[in-house]
């Protein structure tokens, strides 16, 4: 192999310092989508002191940025996250997202400028906004970011085994079940904080509206069409419905207008819902059923009824080829492939970049309070620590070597490269079929 691991992995110790300056930074400057300025410029004055060209605004994108390194061969992105959710900050950990992705391409190029000069090969730095809700990677998707990408890279953190074992310990201790904490403390005790494999659902998403008319809610109610009445019937509608669908299935909305005053019949409302499934096919027909409970609202009050898509995440495929190749990468035993216990659950625009080049996002576990999963102050804080700080730089390293390996082994990016193609044709013909 001409670009080294070893050399990769010096590359990133040797920039700790500035690795952790990032981390620290981003997590106490949490910023929600689109407007991650502070993440933003750090990243451009940060990348631009090292030495890089660093394209700030990358693909029209303004909180975007991109950086790169090397000359012609196969090009290898790393997926920098850094947006906040509203209340919580760092709750969901892309503090450390963007730490292990700056800390992957970091410790490649170091193995590039070791190799010497004539080696080929590009490893870029992409700045990823707006993954909570935003879908960031989509604008970036339409504007080409991804195109002839051979592998483009990322993880992101979760409770650690040893925290979901504990979880779990505490509710079988009440229920007289230890199945699951029996599985998790078996993983906790192996040493196991990593998952290459990870499955991730795809998500529809869109606002519905609601229009009826007004009337004074007391003098003459009968000249009223209530849309909030539209809204209520089509959420109790939805819950039945959640009755006959699959485990692996979600529906969830939130009302974010449901009228002005008790005494004015509510004549414009609005909800927005997410629909979950594995697939995107599936996502697709499980919407159809849902937005039945919509239409038949609307005919039972007399309402109008119109939907407005925000966007549609992807389900996440990951290459099972650069999947194995992390495992390969990381500490023996602490890396697995996949497991029956999910660490996440819910969606990522990453899916959508899975559908554009070979992908992989793995997951990695952090220690947590007591059910301090994702999104909760709990794991806002477990975000912030020296121990996360190291496990996602360690996932750095992880990706690092995998990256080399795609730049370097021409048969192994060829492999994962017909493996996704493969894949491709599979899941158009499940969409359109």
């Amino acid at each position: 192999m001409t670009l080294s691991a070893d050399a990769a992995k010096a590359g990133i110790d040797a920039q700790l310092s500035v690795l952790s300056a990032t981390n620290t930074f981003i997590h106490s400057n949490p910023e929600l989508a689109y407007e991650e300025v502070k993440a933003h410029d750090h990243f451009v004055e940060t990348l631009t002191k090292l030495g890089f060209k660093v394209t700030p605004h990358a693909y029209g994108v303004p909180t975007s940025f991109l950086a790169e390194y090397g000359t012609g061969g196969r090009l290898v992105v790393y997926n920098a996250e850094y947006d906040a959710l509203p209340g919580v900050g760092h709750a969901c950990g892309h503090n450390l997202i963007a730490t292990a992705s700056f800390s992957a391409f970091l410790g490649a190029v170091a193995a590039l400028k070791a190799a010497g000069p004539g080696v080929q090969g590009r490893v870029q730095l992409l700045g990823t906004p707006a993954e909570e809700g935003g879908g960031g990677k989509i604008k970036l998707i339409k504007a080409g970011a991804y195109k002839g990408v051979d592998a483009c890279l990322m993880v992101h953190p979760a409770p650690s085994a040893a925290s979901l074992a504990a979880a779990a310990g505490a509710v079988a201790a009440k229920s007289e079940s230890g199945g699951m904490s029996a599985a998790l403390a078996k993983a906790a005790a192996a040493g196991v904080n990593e998952v290459a494999n990870v499955k991730m659902l795809a998500c529809v998403k869109y606002t519905i509206l609601f229009e009826g008319r007004e009337a004074h809610a007391a003098m003459a109610p009968w000249a009223g069409v209530n849309a909030l009445d539209a809204v209520c019937l089509s959420y109790n509608g939805i819950s039945m419905l959640r009755q006959q669908i699959h485990p692996h299935e979600r529906i969830h909305g939130i009302f974010r207008e449901a009228g002005t005053r008790p005494n004015v019949t509510p004549a414009h409302t609005a909800v927005d819902y997410y629909v979950r499934s594995d697939t995107l096919a599936h996502a697709e027909a499980l919407w159809r059923r849902v937005k039945a409970c919509f239409e038949g609202a609307a005919l039972a009050t007399g309402c109008k009824v119109s939907y407005v898509p925000i966007n549609t995440y992807a389900d996440l495929r990951s290459s099972p080829g650069l999947c194995h190749a992390y495992v390969e990468a990381q500490p023996h035993g602490t890396a697995i492939y996949s497991t029956p216990v999910d660490f996440m659950a819910g969606s990522t625009d990453m899916g959508n970049v899975c559908y554009e080049c070979p992908g992989f996002h793995g997951a990695f576990g952090i220690d947590t309070p007591h059910g301090a999963g994702n999104h909760t102050p709990g794991f806002t804080g477990a975000a912030g620590t020296e121990d996360a700080f190291q496990r996602a730089v360690q996932c750095g390293r992880g990706m690092a070597v995998v990256g080399l390996k795609v730049l370097d082994d021409a048969e192994f990016a060829a492999s994962i490269r017909t493996a996704w193609e493969a894949d491709m044709v599979a899941a158009k013909a499940e969409y359109e079929g």
